[in-house]
């Protein structure tokens, strides 16, 4: 089993979603989430004064697959979240030791 994490931007979310339900994955946890990479922030202005912007709103990702869907789950996200300019976000995959389901006592590849 594998824990991808993707960092996406907001409006991608619905696009990640609707790829996931075409592969049949049944779960995902969605947090949202500020931070910077390349992109460095950015300058607004509100109400006549300009300040920076030095983390931008994000959204991520945390699914868990079996290690045999990993490639096609990170090849979904990728697909749905790209617009080609920077501040797409980043895909992260971590090896799963153990999974337990609270409400069965399912293990591990059973408790997806």
């Amino acid at each position: 089993m594998k824990l991808i994490s993707a960092v996406i931007k907001p409006f991608k979310l619905d696009e990640v979603r609707s790829a996931f339900t075409d592969m049949g994955l049944q779960g995902m946890t969605v947090t949202e989430v500020k931070g910077y990479g390349r992109q460095k922030g950015h300058t607004e202005i509100y109400r006549g004064a300009e300040y920076a912007v030095s983390f931008l709103p994000k959204i991520k990702i945390d699914v868990v697959v079996p290690a045999t869907q990993v490639e096609k789950t990170v090849e979904a996200i990728a697909g749905a979240a790209k617009t080609g300019q920077i501040g797409d976000g980043k895909i992260f995959v971590s090896p799963i030791e153990h999974t337990v389901r609270i409400r069965t006592g399912e293990t591990d590849d059973t408790a997806l």
